[in-house]
């Protein structure tokens, strides 16, 4: 596969689709595997004897060593320093292995440690994407392939949520959370015969010198990138970690019809996502700059989304589930050009760094809405409050992306 494929290319070739849909499939499994705790919380809270605020700490883990891992560009460093697929490789090992022993762990210690564990394998997850797409795929091909990709990633709680609760209802969490884990290291097979060649420091012919951090940090844009992204992702997580349990507890819905809607608000960010990726792409394709698309698209569904969240909880419930699907629609059109952006802007040479600062930063959000969201509902008894904090996150992301990244075109390194 050439590192730099031809602009004037519309079609992506066999090869490339045969990698989209990889990651796609590893997107998906990587947010399988960090969902499903949410998916058994109530019934891992009840076996374990856990309070809401160490149901909390349980769920916020995985992202102390997410997060840490891509702040301190470890993960971001690897990829840009070794072959990108073969960290991947290692990575994706080690965190499906994690899943896999988690349905043995006995104590809150145990399944603690293990979700650390997962953390760090999952770090390399979003530095690798970034860095094979910035070598593999030409700009006006990327908000499609992001948009594939996050429709993985969304699909991952989507169809978790829906299969994970419904096969821990008749067969246990545990049995769920190993055959999750070791099933998933089938996906190694072939990507070993169709990952991208020639992704090492070496082999990149056209690359020049990586920028070192210090060029990096000296960017306005990612400064912006990254805390817009925190914001967001603070929704995102909070979606993930407590949408089943207030389905379960404040909505009082049993495990199988939670599993259902939770699933559905996936997978409406996942279709918008889609969707509103291959119009972006068009759009830019017939002539419109990389900045007015992304941001209208990213500007309007954060927007949106910060108006439908607060009246999610209304008393309604029929209504409060379809205020919660628009929601979700509208957050769409946001992640299908959040990491198109970042590459735009990164380029090939600086996108494993770049993403790996902007994820580390942006995932302790991962921490804090879980531990936040658990402490405001031990204190309130509801979900009211929790819903309008997300929802002005998710302004002060809008503002982020709207009015602090500037042009998004590639910026020049010092």
């Amino acid at each position: 596969m050439p590192t730099k494929p031809a602009v004037s290319r519309t079609a992506l070739s066999g090869q490339e689709w045969r990698v989209l849909a990889l990651l796609v499939i590893s997107g998906f499994l990587n947010y399988v595997d960090r969902a499903n705790l949410s998916v058994g919380a109530t019934n891992i809270q009840a076996e374990l004897h856990l309070s809401d605020y160490h149901l909390g700490r349980l769920l916020s883990a995985f992202f102390w060593t997410y997060a840490t891992f891509q702040l301190f560009v470890i993960a971001g460093w690897l990829v840009d320093r070794f072959n990108v697929c073969w960290v991947f490789a290692i990575g994706f090992f080690v965190w499906s292995g994690a899943t896999a022993v988690t349905g043995m762990a006995r104590t809150f210690d145990v399944m603690f440690a293990l979700r650390l564990l997962l953390g760090m394998g999952e770090s390399v997850a979003y530095p690798s994407y970034s860095r094979i797409l910035a070598n593999n795929f030409p700009e006006h091909h990327r908000g499609f392939a992001n948009a594939l990709i996050d429709a993985g990633t969304k699909g991952g709680p989507a169809l978790g949520t829906l299969l994970g609760g419904l096969l821990m209802a008749r067969f246990g969490w545990r049995a769920f959370f190993l055959a999750l884990g070791w099933g998933s290291l089938l996906w190694l097979i072939p990507w070993f015969y169709w990952m991208p060649r020639g992704q090492g420091v070496a082999a990149q012919e056209d690359r020049g010198d990586v920028p070192g951090m210090g060029s990096i940090l000296r960017q306005r844009a990612v400064w912006f990138t990254a805390l817009g992204l925190f914001c967001s992702n603070y929704f995102w997580y909070f979606l993930i970690t407590w949408l089943p349990p207030y389905l379960e507890k404040e909505r009082h819905f049993p495990k199988d019809k939670m599993a259902v809607v939770g699933s559905l608000a996936f997978l409406a960010i996942s279709l918008s996502a889609v969707v509103s990726g291959w119009f972006c792409d068009r759009w830019i394709a017939w002539g419109g700059t990389p900045t007015r698309v992304r941001k209208t698209f990213a500007g309007a569904g954060l927007v949106l989304s910060t108006i439908i969240l607060p009246v999610c909880v209304v008393h309604d419930e029929r209504l409060s589930v379809a205020l919660l699907m628009l929601a979700c629609l509208s957050f769409g059109l946001y992640t299908a050009n959040v990491f198109a952006i970042t590459q735009t802007l990164a380029g090939p040479r600086a996108a494993g760094k770049w993403t790996g600062l902007q994820n580390g930063v942006a995932n302790l959000a991962g921490i804090a809405a879980p531990w936040l969201t658990g402490w405001v509902v031990e204190v309130t008894g509801q979900f009211y409050l929790a819903f309008v904090v997300a929802a002005a996150f998710v302004l002060a992301s809008a503002a982020m992306f709207v009015f602090g990244i500037g042009l998004v075109e590639q910026v020049e390194f010092q």
